[in-house]
């Protein structure tokens, strides 16, 4: 059954303005729907099979959205709250439009890699508990952190609740010292997503975790180059990843 959509709805969900600038564009005749100029920007398409243009330009439309965040310190990760700011508060109006959310949640001290899409399926995959999805943090700890840590983290730590997680694989990078306290710069892969997770788990050992930041969830690795509080779309490459994975789970 063809999706129709009236043309100025579908120009704004692709960022060429609000729907009353898209009208006078309209007007002015700089849209065509399948190589004829329009003058109705009611006028409903289906942007499947029909071609659109803009100053003959094809339009491409998308109904599914994917995007990387490098979440920043001080942002939650939900779609809307009444006191603090949202990662989706970071998006460009054009990309909202879509009604992006993000695929689980870091804590709002938490930076790093973050998926945003409208992509339903893909989020339950992703963080359905029975899928165990890898994702791997770094983080700065309060206290020196050794090999009898790393062996407790491997035979699964267990939580204040009384909760013993799964296997986690935990790596050594360094050590430093601040102010006399000694620090250790790790590197921890856990397969859950359980409620502050990691910080509870470096508790359950009499360690403080300082900074943290996911690198990596599933088969998407974080872009360095993303300055904190930015966000791209999805690769190609990324995109079939993650259809990999999901056919790998499947």
């Amino acid at each position: 059954m063809a999706q129709k959509m009236r043309i100025d709805k579908l120009l704004a969900h692709t960022g060429y303005g609000t729907r009353s600038e898209i009208k006078k564009l309209v007007k002015q005749g700089k849209v065509a729907v399948d190589g004829k100029l329009i003058k109705d920007s009611g006028l409903l398409v289906d942007p499947a099979i029909q071609i659109v243009e803009y100053e003959g330009e094809r339009v491409l439309y998308r109904s599914v959205v994917y995007f990387m965040l490098n979440k920043p310190p001080g942002v939650i990760s939900a779609t809307e709250d009444l006191r603090d700011r949202t990662v989706i508060d970071l998006l460009q109006p054009e990309d909202r439009f879509m009604s992006p959310f993000p695929v689980g949640r870091l804590d709002k001290d938490t930076v790093g890699l973050l998926l945003l899409t409208n992509d339903g399926q893909l989020a339950h995959e992703l963080l359905s508990p029975r899928k165990h999805v890898a994702k791997t943090y770094e983080a700065l700890v309060r206290g020196e952190v050794g090999e009898a840590d790393i062996e407790r983290f491997q035979a699964g730590v267990e939580l204040d609740d009384g909760y013993v997680c799964m296997p986690a694989s935990l790596r050594i990078k360094g050590y430093e010292e601040r102010s006399g306290e000694k620090l250790s710069s790790i590197s921890l892969t856990i397969m859950e997503g359980k409620f502050h997770q990691v910080k509870r788990m470096f508790e359950a050992v009499g360690k403080t975790v300082l900074y943290l930041k996911r690198v990596s969830m599933g088969p998407l690795q974080l872009d360095e180059s993303l300055q904190e509080g930015s966000y791209r779309e999805l690769t190609e490459e990324e995109l079939e990843s993650l259809r990999k994975h999901r056919g790998a789970e499947q």
